[in-house]
């Protein structure tokens, strides 16, 4: 195995993982909608029942993607979690409100009350979305920090800091793009749509699926519009391309001609998207149809996994750097060593093996679906 495969590889690996984060997000997407999907207090408690049940699969992947990131290219996470700091620190934060609202809304003791939880559980489920969408558009649109490998050997570098942001703001600038707000949103709206298909299909109410077909236009046309201009932008905008040597280059049109160049990438573009748009359009069209959550989930891992790997394969720095074009980050000049990627490769092997018992752990989860009467005799949060 080649140092170039081993970096194609991994960067595959931390994409797919990254496309997994964005598809379990279906929790956020459900919780923000808490009030509208679960329009009684049994309805509410359904709801958060049956996210509860699947919060801790979002909650391990966010740690396991930052993780492998960390293994496999970690001057982009000293950089990005070191630097935009803040930016993390806040997505974090609101994951750690949602696992303490789950666990200690309806506990004795609770002076601060279930509806003050449940709060927390909307907030996470509007913010987390938010920010860890305009983080992956900063993968296209650039972040300011610059990166100084000769500060650690330099002994008169006042601190032997490889990597530092260019300003205060520590992450949250990127905010101020107003695309990075669009592919923001797209992924908020994504994330509740995702939402309102996995509790139609989970929850057997009727209530709830029949507002769950109302409320799945609301989310999913804001959606739609949000991601196509999102991919107009992209596939019309320069890139950042890197040449032989590591120089990095502006380059016109560069996504575009990333995914003509990897066709296979393209097409499974266009199977996600499409498989996304059917899981939807098919809840919507037919009352007795609650499966949209299986193909609108396929579809969003294609769509999020094709993206990313149009963001660092091909000669593209998949983080560029907007304070100085040369610190911008490949999967080159970030990765591991080769000795480390190649002992990492082996121990990947095992991914299929966890895979497997995370898809039975869910099957059995979600055997019988929710009613108010099992959650009446079983663990309820």
């Amino acid at each position: 195995m080649t140092y170039t495969f081993l970096q194609h590889y991994w960067w595959f690996l931390v994409s797919l993982l990254g496309a997994l984060l964005v598809f379990l997000m279906f929790v956020q997407g459900a919780n923000s909608m808490l009030r509208s999907l679960g329009w009684t207090e049994e309805g509410r408690w359904l709801v958060i029942n049956s996210t509860g049940r699947k919060w801790e699969f979002t909650f391990t992947t966010l740690v396991t993607f930052g993780g492998a990131f960390f293994a496999s290219f970690p001057l982009f996470y000293s950089t990005s979690f070191g630097g935009a700091y803040w930016l993390w620190m806040i997505i974090l934060f609101t994951f750690v409100l949602q696992a303490v609202s789950y666990e200690f809304q309806n506990k004795l003791g609770n002076f601060l009350g279930p509806r003050t939880f449940q709060f927390f559980l909307v907030l996470n489920g509007l913010v987390g979305p938010l920010l860890l969408g305009g983080a992956v558009a900063t993968f296209f649109e650039g972040s300011n920090f610059i990166v100084e490998k000769s500060n650690i050997i330099d002994a008169t570098a006042a601190t032997p800091i490889i990597s530092y942001w260019a300003n205060a703001s520590h992450g949250l600038d990127a905010l101020l793009n107003p695309w990075v707000l669009v592919f923001g949103l797209a992924v908020v709206f994504l994330a509740r749509t995702l939402g309102t298909l996995y509790v139609m299909n989970n929850v057997a109410d009727e209530d709830i699926r029949s507002r769950g077909s109302v409320r799945l236009i609301g989310t999913a046309v804001p959606f739609v519009v949000l991601f196509v201009a999102y991919l107009v932008h992209l596939l019309l905008k320069d890139g950042y391309a890197y040449t032989a040597d590591g120089t990095i280059v502006m380059e016109p049109h560069k996504y575009l001609t990333n995914l003509l160049t990897m066709w296979p990438v393209l097409i499974l573009l266009l199977v996600g998207v499409v498989l996304v748009l059917f899981g939807i359009g098919k809840t919507i069209v037919s009352k007795d149809y609650v499966k949209g959550i299986w193909p609108a989930g396929i579809g969003t891992v294609l769509t999020v996994l094709a993206l990313l790997l149009t963001a660092g394969w091909n000669m593209t720095a998949f983080y560029p750097s907007t304070a100085d074009l040369q610190s911008s980050l490949t999967i080159e000049n970030a990765c591991s060593s080769y000795f480390t990627l190649n002992t990492m490769f082996y121990v990947s092997l095992l991914i299929p093996f966890v895979l497997a018992y995370i898809v039975y752990c869910w099957r059995k989860i979600d055997a019988r679906k929710l009613t108010n009467d099992e959650i009446k005799t079983d663990h309820a949060y």
